[in-house]
């Protein structure tokens, strides 16, 4: 399993526009092969910057079944109007702590 973590940058102002596409562009995301949980999450000081966390059953699914397909296309066409600068994407594995 990896997590995605998207930080994402709105247009100030535009931040009800952001979520409310967010809110019909979820399922072109969380319907996907290989996608296991999606979250979109506000700043709470930054308010104009949201955090996407989505846990994928590996990169290659993300990479493959998402990013690389219409499914993305749609996604961004919804969503990317809003955006202030590209998203930062990265990959990110849980770190196990030795017994």
């Amino acid at each position: 399993m990896v997590l995605e973590v998207a930080l994402i940058d709105v247009q100030p102002g535009r931040e009800d526009e952001f979520a409310a596409a967010y809110a019909q562009a979820r399922p072109w995301l969380a319907g996907t092969d290989g996608c296991v949980t999606v979250r979109m999450t506000r700043g709470i000081e930054s308010p104009s910057r949201f955090v996407l966390l989505v846990e994928w059953e590996s990169v290659q699914a993300h990479e493959e079944n998402f990013r690389a397909t219409d499914r993305f296309t749609q996604w961004r066409t919804l969503i990317g109007p809003f955006f202030a600068k590209p998203p930062l994407v990265e990959h990110f594995n849980d770190v196990v702590g030795e017994a």
